[in-house]
């Protein structure tokens, strides 16, 4: 989810696109087409644009059988300062700060604090869902609005589970690792559901964050 000032310059198609893109391994100019419902010379004149500004980039993967391979749009690391970040160098240091004097565990129980306070806030809108597809459907929209970019996937070898393509807190949780557990907690009690969280490398550069669901309802 992109800040309201960003989209408040941009183009909404030009939104959409990188939004689509971001939420994926990549993406052609005929599934951005479609999924957008947007005109395919149309989506394929902003993909061309924002390439040449340097903000997506190409990545040829060959055709299952014979003609010319098919090319992906991907985003470069120019777009990196377009999603929502959690103020993560005043957040490192306020974080050294209490630790330097209040003692180790003193970050630990912020965090459990800050993840606390969200659980209260988002428990009411989850807890309408008649159905843990839907309780996690409402999680996954909250967690886009903060800025993570997520979505619920289902498909019989996987199952049911919720990517997400960025997160606005991913350098804090690098230096207090602890706070993955307690963001991870914080969303099985929501849920009422075992989850297992899991980092994926993607081929094209990047990473996706899976959330596998362990019981469906």
């Amino acid at each position: 989810m992109f800040s309201d000032e960003f989209r408040a310059l941009a183009k909404p198609q030009v939104l959409a696109i990188l939004e689509a893109v971001k939420k994926s391994q990549g993406k052609t100019v005929a599934e951005l087409s479609k999924e957008l419902e947007m005109s395919y010379m149309g989506v394929k004149q902003h993909c061309m644009k924002l390439e040449v500004m340097g903000f997506l980039k190409t990545w040829r993967v060959p055709r299952k059988g014979a003609g010319r391979p098919e090319k992906l749009y991907i985003l470069t690391d120019k777009c990196d300062s377009l999603f929502p970040q959690a103020g993560v160098e005043l957040s490192l240091n306020v974080m050294e700060g209490v630790k330097k004097f209040f003692g180790d565990n003193a970050p630990e129980k912020i965090l459990f604090h800050h993840y606390e306070q969200l659980r209260v806030a988002w428990s009411p809108v989850v807890k309408k869902g008649k159905s843990l597809v839907e309780k996690a459907t409402r999680l996954a929209d909250l967690r886009d609005k903060a800025g993570c970019f997520s979505r619920c996937h289902y498909s019989p070898a996987e199952g049911f589970r919720i990517e997400e393509y960025h997160h606005p807190m991913r350098d804090l949780f690098e230096k207090y690792p602890a706070a993955v557990q307690q963001e991870v907690r914080m969303m099985e009690i929501l849920l009422g559901s075992k989850i297992e969280r899991k980092v994926k490398k993607m081929e094209k550069g990047g990473e996706m964050v899976v959330y596998e669901i362990a019981v469906l309802g």
